[in-house]
C-alpha cells in the first residue's frame, strides 16, 4: 500500500518513513503536469503531419508512421531505463544510473524537478520530451531511409544521445545544471541536439535523386496537412513549456504568454521575408516562422518577459529563415530544413536567454533564484549559454555519426532505402499503404470512372506525375527535358491514379 492520506486542505500527504518527513503535493500542480503530458503528446503526431505536408504525396503517409512509430519505441525505452538515465538522484555530471530501471521506485516520492509533486507525474511529462526529439530529428530521413532500423536508431539514439543531454541540463547533478546554464524546456536537450542530429542524417544519407534539379524543386503536396500540424505543434508548446514550470502558477502563465508572442512574432516575419522574394503570402511560410519563434522561446520561456519574445520571435524567424540557405552553401541534402530551424533556432534562443533572462521573472513561482541575464547585469550567463550550446551540438552530432555508421556495418540495420524504393515513393516500398487512396476511389466510381481526363498533380512536382484516372499510363504534364529519362515506374510512383476527382 502506498502510504499517502490527505490533509483538510485537500492536498496529498505522502510521509516517507525512512526520513520522518511528510512531502505535501499539491493537486492543482499534478492536474496542470497531467494536462501538459497530454498537450505535449499532441504535438508528437503534430511534427508527423507536418513534415507529411512538406513532403511528395508518396511518402507522405511514412512520415506520419514515424511519429506514431516514435512515441510507442521511446515509451518503452523510457519505461525500460531512459527516465533512470536522465534523473536518477544518484545520477553523475553526465548520465544517471539504473536506479530506477524499469520504473521501480518511481512513484510517491518527490520528483528531482520539483518536490509539489510525485516522481511518477514528472516520468510521465519528461516521457512527452524524450518522443518528440528523435522525431523531430528523423525528419531528415524523409524519402530516403528504411522504416525497420529507424526504430532501432530511434531506441539507440534516444539512449546514447538525448538522456545524457537532459541529465546534464536538468537533472540537479548534471554539469550545465550545476554550472548555472538556464533552459527551461529545452533548447539544447530537444531543439538543438535534434537539428544537429538531423544535419547528422542527412550527411550520411546523401543526397536524394535529382537533387539540384528541378525535379525536386517541388511544392509541399498538402497545405493543408502544414497548417494542421503547425496548430497541433503550438497548442501543444503551451504545456512544452507552460508545463516546465510543474505548477500552476505565474510563471507557468508568463510562459505561455511569451510562447504564444513569439510564435505570433516569428510567423509573421518569415512570411514577410519570404514576400519580399515572391510577393506572395506564404502560409507554409507563417507555420514555418511560427514554429522558429516556438524553437527559439523554449529555453527562455520561463525567465523572460513579454517585450522579450517580441525579439525573440522576430530573430527566430529572421536567422532561421536565412539558414535555411546553408544546405546549398554546404551541399547537404536537408529534406526539412531541421538543422536550420531546430539547431540554429535553438541557439538563437540559448543566446537570447542568456541576454534578456531576468530575476523578477524566474521568481513568479516564488522559488527560483538564479542569477539572470545580461539585463540584471550578469554578464557571464552569456558564456554558460554558449558553452550549453555547443556542447549539446557536438555531443549530437559525433554521436549520431557514430550511431549512424556502426547500424550501416550491421547486417540488416542499414538506413539508407534503396535507388527503387527512393524512385517508387517510401509508403509503398515499406508499407505497401498509402495517404490517398485513389486506386480504391477510382473504383468506387464505376467502370471507366473519370478515365479520359487529363489531371496535373497538385503539388506541381516534377518527376511526380499522376497516372490517368484510370491508373494505367502516367499523363505527361509539364514534362521537361530530365524528367523524360525517368523510368516509366518513378512517373507512377508520384501517385497512385488521380481517381477522386472521379470520385
Amino acid at each position: 500500500m502506498v502510504n499517502v492520506t490527505y490533509d483538510p486542505s485537500g492536498d496529498l500527504n505522502w510521509f516517507d518513513p525512512s526520513t520522518g518527513t511528510t512531502w505535501v503535493y499539491n493537486l492543482g500542480d499534478i492536474a496542470w503536469v497531467l494536462a501538459s503530458t497530454a498537450l505535449v503528446w499532441i504535438m508528437i503526431p503534430g511534427v508527423g503531419f507536418f513534415y507529411s505536408g512538406l513532403l511528395r504525396r508518396k511518402n507522405a503517409l511514412s512520415m506520419i508512421w514515424m511519429s506514431m512509430m516514435t512515441l510507442a519505441v521511446v515509451s518503452f525505452q523510457w519505461f525500460f531505463w531512459g527516465f533512470s538515465l536522465a534523473f536518477s538522484d544518484t545520477a553523475d555530471k553526465y548520465i544517471g544510473d539504473l536506479r530506477y530501471f524499469g520504473l521501480k521506485g518511481v512513484l510517491q516520492q518527490p520528483s528531482v524537478g520539483s518536490d509539489r509533486i510525485p516522481s511518477i507525474a514528472f516520468c510521465v511529462f519528461q516521457l512527452m520530451f524524450a518522443a518528440i526529439t528523435p522525431m523531430i530529428a528523423i525528419g531528415a530521413a524523409a524519402e530516403r531511409a528504411r522504416l525497420g532500423p529507424l526504430m532501432v536508431f530511434v531506441f539507440v539514439w534516444t539512449t546514447i544521445v538525448y538522456d545524457p543531454i537532459a541529465c546534464w541540463t536538468w537533472n540537479p547533478n548534471g554539469w550545465a545544471f550545476i554550472m548555472g546554464g538556464l533552459d527551461f524546456a529545452g533548447g539544447t536537450p530537444v531543439h538543438i541536439s535534434s537539428g544537429t542530429a538531423a544535419l547528422a542524417i542527412s550527411i550520411y544519407l546523401g543526397r536524394r535523386r535529382g537533387w539540384g534539379t528541378e525535379r525536386l524543386a517541388y511544392k509541399p503536396h498538402n497545405t493543408t496537412y502544414v497548417v494542421i500540424g503547425t496548430v497541433f505543434l503550438w497548442f501543444g508548446w503551451f504545456g512544452f513549456n507552460g508545463g516546465s514550470a510543474l505548477s500552476a502558477n505565474l510563471r507557468a502563465i508568463q510562459a505561455c504568454i511569451v510562447t504564444n508572442l513569439a510564435a505570433s512574432v516569428g510567423g509573421l516575419t518569415w512570411m514577410l521575408w519570404d514576400y519580399r522574394l515572391e510577393r506572395k503570402w506564404s502560409v507554409v511560410g507563417f507555420c514555418s516562422g511560427a514554429i522558429a519563434g516556438l524553437v527559439a522561446i523554449t529555453p527562455g520561456s520561463g525567465f523572460v518577459g513579454s517585450p522579450a519574445a517580441v525579439l525573440f520571435g522576430f530573430m527566430a524567424g529572421t536567422v532561421c529563415n536565412f539558414a535555411t540557405q546553408l544546405k546549398y552553401v554546404f551541399g547537404y541534402d536537408d529534406t526539412l530544413d531541421i538543422f536550420a530551424s531546430h539547431a540554429i533556432g535553438g541557439i538563437v534562443g540559448n543566446i537570447l536567454t542568456g541576454l534578456f533572462a531576468q530575476k523578477s521573472v524566474a521568481g513568479f513561482d516564488a522559488i527560483t533564484v538564479i542569477g539572470g541575464g545580461w539585463l540584471d547585469h550578469h554578464y557571464i550567463q552569456l558564456g554558460y549559454q554558449l558553452a550549453d550550446s555547443v556542447s549539446g551540438l557536438a555531443y549530437s552530432f559525433v554521436l549520431t555519426t557514430i550511431i549512424l555508421w556502426t547500424m550501416h556495418f550491421v547486417p540488416g540495420l542499414r538506413l539508407r532505402a534503396s535507388e527503387d524504393a527512393e524512385i517508387l515513393g517510401i509508403d509503398d516500398a515499406e508499407m505497401g499503404e498509402f495517404a490517398y487512396d485513389y486506386v480504391g476511389l477510382d473504383l468506387a466510381a464505376g467502370p471507366g470512372g473519370g478515365r479520359g481526363h487529363d489531371f496535373r498533380d497538385d503539388t506541381h512536382t516534377h518527376g511526380d506525375v499522376p497516372l490517368s484516372a484510370g491508373g494505367r499510363e502516367p499523363r505527361h504534364v509539364h514534362m521537361h527535358k530530365e524528367e523524360s529519362l525517368e523510368s516509366a515506374e518513378e512517373k507512377r510512383a508520384g501517385a497512385v491514379g488521380v481517381g477522386v476527382a472521379a470520385a
